[in-house]
């Protein structure tokens, strides 16, 4: 299993700008696909954005895309999640998580490791 580790998080005015970072160790970085997820207090956990295992294709929600960026450095074994423009409504605590296969990344049952998670909070 590979171990997962977000940072970034914090509160930050509608508007603003945060950059969610995933550090990854344990194993090869470059074997796993990674996602970013979100959850919100009273709601089910939802899909945020994926990136393949060499960076070359990505997906979003539709929520986010357009203001949302996520890529990876796989010399640092870390994955990125950009968020721009935020908005009030993308309070949740956002975790990451690492795929074997590239198969159905918008779902959250397709990941086999997650990591604790790191809080977002926007003001209005």
């Amino acid at each position: 299993q590979v171990q997962l580790v977000e940072s970034g998080g914090g509160l930050v005015q509608a508007g603003g700008s945060l950059r969610l970072s995933c550090a990854a160790s344990g194993r090869t970085f470059t074997t796993y696909n990674m996602g970013w997820f979100r959850q919100a207090p009273g709601k089910e956990r939802e899909f945020v954005a994926a990136i393949n295992w060499s960076g070359k294709y990505t997906y979003y929600s539709h929520a986010v895309k357009g203001r949302f960026t996520i890529s990876r450095d796989n010399a640092k074994n870390t994955a990125y999640l950009q968020m721009n423009s935020l908005k009030p409504e993308d309070t949740a605590r956002y975790y990451c998580a690492a795929a074997y296969s590239d198969y159905a990344l918008t779902m959250d049952s397709s990941y086999g490791s997650w990591g604790q998670g790191t809080q977002v909070t926007v003001s209005s």
